[in-house]
């Protein structure tokens, strides 16, 4: 009896320690971001620019360098878009449309880009700092390999062509 009685008390002391174990899909994760930030991208919890976004979502970003910065675009997926909005390419929309057209290599790399992302994502956003993607990290590591190239290779593309030419600072004597 006294032994039964051991084993109930040492459960219950381990049994905490237990539900701090992270599960699977936390260690999926853990891996998927110090992969992805090994690999150069800022990831962060943050509100995306969806409407009426009321929780955080996984963002994943690449810089552009500080002297070249990008054009401002949103192209949300259209399960989470309204009808109303102008495609971009099949299964996407655009949220906030570039104010200069894309170059065709940059639009022909996005197009592309946007039809091979997984479900899960469901926006890309470009600013005068990167290129960010918002998506709940479906994929594992050796999956989201496939995609850095081509992110990059966006951003490459996207890099120098901010929406306003940067404004001139006039001498001073």
């Amino acid at each position: 009896m006294n032994w039964l009685l051991i084993a109930f008390i040492l459960a219950l002391l381990v049994s905490p320690v237990m539900w701090l174990k992270p599960s699977p899909k936390q260690k999926r994760v853990a891996r998927l971001r110090a992969h992805a930030t090994r690999a150069g991208v800022r990831v962060k919890l943050a509100a995306p620019p969806l409407h009426a976004a009321g929780k955080q979502m996984p963002s994943y970003r690449w810089g552009y360098p500080k002297e070249q910065p990008g054009p401002r675009f949103v192209a949300v997926r259209e399960s989470a878009s309204s009808s109303v909005l102008k495609a971009v390419c099949h299964g996407w929309r655009w949220r906030i449309e570039p104010l200069r057209p894309l170059p065709d290599d940059a639009q022909q790399r996005l197009e592309a880009l946007l039809t091979r992302l997984p479900q899960d994502a469901l926006v890309l956003e470009s600013d005068i700092h990167g290129v960010t993607l918002w998506w709940y990290e479906s994929q594992g590591p050796e999956r989201f390999d496939s995609y850095l190239g081509d992110l990059a290779a966006l951003r490459d593309s996207l890099a120098g062509r901010p929406d306003r030419p940067p404004t001139v600072k006039p001498l001073v004597k």
